[in-house]
């Protein structure tokens, strides 16, 4: 605190030489003058001083027969006369001042922390159909109602935080396992009250149900049974009888069961032996590139030079602390020139491609939870193309959840009258 102080009044570094160091010195502590960084040079000490106290060396060095010479010279009363010498620098520092005050305003990055289920591209595209992007005005930024509404959004988020920071907006979230959902993707529910209709499980496909457990409703096929799309297989108006076994009513809920379904399902690939390939030239052009917000500007002079060329290469946003970045960005891109060159694969290459597509198949349907219970699979070639055909055995929880449709069955007036009595 003590130096920005003595910055703002400004001091002096002064050179003191002569026969009466000792005495100099003991009359500046005597007359209350300041004086620090005090060195013994042999022939000459060096000091600071207030530009004030400097001053009132005068009389000091009289009477002590020293002598004494400004070295350098420290503060605002010295930096101020320069700048105003210097307009241009001075409207330049204005300029970015106000620049950098205007921009902190903004949003100008979003920084998503603690997701791994959710990717970022989605958080992106939702917080985009939020209203929340890069260049919004951090006063139309509502961050509790935001946590809300992303909360709501997700059920696997367990806690979210948003904060800003600089001009970065940064989101940190917790997420907790994957919530108990049911073969159609919606989440398993609650019982529901009486004036709820409840759900079904309906067969996504046509099958052969090979495993059947119902946890919560009426089941309404059986292992063994051959299904159509569409048809209930458990119901999720669960009846409540009377004594003489007549329905009463009918108590809802959201069905639930564990249901395999066995189906026959055929797939063709078709792959030709002949593509084509980018080949390099070598050649290239550098191209700098300024930026502000969605404007690019290229600094290099005329056009590329090529036909058919990639562009490749970054830019960076101009970040001035960690969390404080500018609408701005620079970079360098190299237009490289290529040549379409038209070949033919190997039957090892065309072996290789086909074994690849069947292993992509099979790992799509391993993430997707299905079986496959029989296949048959050939690849043959035909001419200029390969094909690859496969008949397999599937088995899945091909179910879907639909709204229950069983009606509510009237109570009769006098029944219903004796139950008010």
């Amino acid at each position: 605190m003590l130096h920005w102080i003595q910055y703002i009044k400004g001091y002096v570094t002064i050179k003191v030489w002569g026969y009466s160091m000792e005495r100099f010195l003991n009359l500046c502590g005597n007359h209350d003058i300041l004086v620090w960084d005090i060195e013994d040079h042999g022939d000459h000490v060096t000091m600071k001083v207030s530009i004030q106290g400097f001053f009132a060396l005068k009389t000091l060095l009289k009477k002590t027969g020293t002598k004494a010479s400004v070295l350098q010279r420290h503060g605002l009363p010295f930096f101020v006369p320069k700048i105003k010498r210097r307009k241009i620098f001075v409207l330049g520092l204005a300029a970015c001042l106000i620049f950098w005050m205007v921009t902190a305003l903004f949003i100008w990055d979003i920084q998503i922390e603690g997701n791994y289920s959710l990717t970022e591209d989605v958080l992106m595209d939702y917080l985009e159909s939020q209203g929340v992007h890069t260049a919004m005005k951090k006063g139309d930024l509502q961050i509790e109602e935001l946590e809300r509404r992303i909360r709501g959004e997700y059920d696997i988020i367990t806690w979210i935080s948003l904060k800003v920071d600089g001009t970065t907006l940064i989101i940190q979230m917790r997420e907790n396992e994957m919530p108990d959902y049911d073969d159609s993707g919606e989440e398993k529910g609650d019982p529901q009250s009486p004036a709820e209709s409840g759900t079904d499980l309906a067969a996504a496909k046509d099958g052969v149900i090979v495993y059947m457990i119902t946890r919560k409703g009426v089941p309404l096929a059986a292992p063994g049974d051959t299904v159509e799309k569409g048809q209930i297989l458990v119901s999720g108006a669960v009846p409540v009888y009377n004594d003489d076994m007549t329905i009463r009513r009918y108590q809802y809920y959201e069905a639930d069961a564990d249901i395999m379904i066995s189906y026959e399902k055929s797939l063709s690939v078709k792959k030709d032996t002949a593509y084509l390939e980018k080949e390099y030239s070598g050649r290239e052009k550098k191209i700098l590139l300024l930026g502000l917000r969605e404007k690019e500007w290229n600094l290099s002079a005329g056009k590329v030079p090529f036909q058919t060329y990639d562009i490749l290469g970054e830019k960076k946003q101009v970040q001035l602390l960690e969390h404080l970045f500018l609408p701005a960005f620079y970079g360098i891109k190299y237009a490289k020139e290529y040549t379409m060159i038209e070949k033919t694969h190997t039957e090892e290459e065309m072996t290789q491609i086909m074994e690849e597509e069947w292993n992509k198949i099979m790992q799509t349907l391993e993430e997707k939870g299905v079986q496959i219970s029989e296949k048959n699979v050939t690849i043959k070639k035909n001419g200029q193309s390969w094909t690859l055909n496969a008949r397999m055995q599937l088995v899945e929880q091909a179910v879907k959840k639909v709204k229950n449709t069983t009606q509510q069955i009237p109570v009769a007036e006098d029944v219903q009258e004796a139950a008010e009595e």
